[in-house]
């Protein structure tokens, strides 16, 4: 029997890793929604993607929304995060629809410490799609360092 051992090593492995960080909210009402954050490199932004929830632990990406970021908007929200204001609120318009993104601190000690709501209204019709998430403090957190480090590295330092 031979046994085969490895150096450890400081490197990240670079395949089976994912470039996303989601934050799912289910609920028992049926409202919740999902929260996917990725980076993009290559388009030099972060994208989110939310959808609602379709049911129990289920959620409607046939119909979801997205947004891309770029570092002016990256600012805002890790503000938000590291609670140095309130709120920050995004709106991006195009051709086809209007996309707007708000993430506010609370201070009610009965709720979430941070809500996160994203909309779409489509010019077509004007419908208008919205997915929001609570955020605990941990969760918080953890975004909060996600979307530094993509700062970091679109700003390529």
């Amino acid at each position: 029997m031979s046994t085969t051992t490895q150096e450890p090593t400081n490197e990240v492995p670079t395949t089976n890793r994912s470039n996303d960080h989601a934050i799912y909210k289910p609920n028992s009402r049926g409202n919740g929604g999902v929260m996917r954050f990725s980076l993009n490199r290559a388009k030099g932004a972060v994208f989110l993607d939310a959808a609602s929830q379709s049911g129990e632990k289920a959620f409607d990406w046939e119909n979801k929304i997205t947004m891309k970021w770029g570092l002016s908007d990256l600012g805002p929200v890790i503000a938000v995060l590291q609670g140095r204001q309130e709120t920050a609120k995004l709106f991006h318009q195009s051709d086809k629809a209007n996309s707007a993104f708000e993430i506010t601190r609370r201070d009610d000690p009965d709720r979430a410490p941070f809500v996160a709501n994203i909309s779409r209204q489509e010019s077509a019709d004007k419908s208008v799609r919205k997915v929001g998430i609570p955020l605990t403090l941990g969760e918080a957190v953890v975004l909060e360092a996600a979307l530094r480090a993509a700062a970091t590295r679109l700003i390529g330092w």
